[in-house]
């Protein structure tokens, strides 16, 4: 099924809406998962929903490579809502990672998009992959900040996205 034909808000599996998208496996291969979760494609969005869930004011959450493909999202985002986020939020951490070495101001911790309704939030989670969070402005952000972190330091490794190549089938 091409991304075209997909509906436009359909199951929470990412895969279903967005072909190219996966879950990655750990590094090390799918068996630092455990239990009955030792299988490539495992949704992780259970975990983006309890972030939005215990978090005031959050709306949404998508789980991304560091290239801009969805790998997973918070329950509620519509295919093409979640495309355009993991996009912009891939764009927006490379130019801070791009100030960051230019200036000598070391790695990337956190970017943080301040709009007039709303804060974006992205942050390294895994090896290739970043946590994109969007917020109402009422929202704590040092509490966001936290909470992103925490979610990131206790599953992170399993949020590693794998590195593609330029003859990766699932690539542009």
């Amino acid at each position: 099924m091409r991304p075209d034909q997909l509906p436009e808000h359909s199951d929470r599996t990412l895969e279903a809406r967005v072909p190219e998208a996966r879950t990655p496996e750990p590094a090390g291969g799918a068996s630092g998962y455990g239990g009955d979760t030792d299988r490539p494609g495992t949704d992780l969005g259970w975990l983006l929903d309890d972030l939005v869930a215990r978090t005031d004011h959050v709306r949404q959450a998508v789980l991304l490579t560091a290239d801009g493909l969805p790998l997973s999202c918070s329950d509620g985002m519509r295919r093409r809502d979640i495309e355009h986020l993991a996009a912009v939020c891939a764009g927006f951490h490379s130019l801070a990672r791009s100030a960051g070495e230019r200036f000598a101001a070391g790695g990337v911790r956190q970017t943080m998009v301040m709009l007039d309704d709303a804060y974006l939030f992205i942050t390294p989670a895994g090896d290739g992959s970043r946590l994109a969070v969007l917020s109402e402005v009422q929202t704590d952000v040092g509490q966001l900040a936290h909470e992103m972190e925490l979610l990131v330091r206790r599953v992170g490794r399993h949020m590693a996205a794998a590195v593609r190549s330029a003859a990766d089938p699932a690539g542009p």
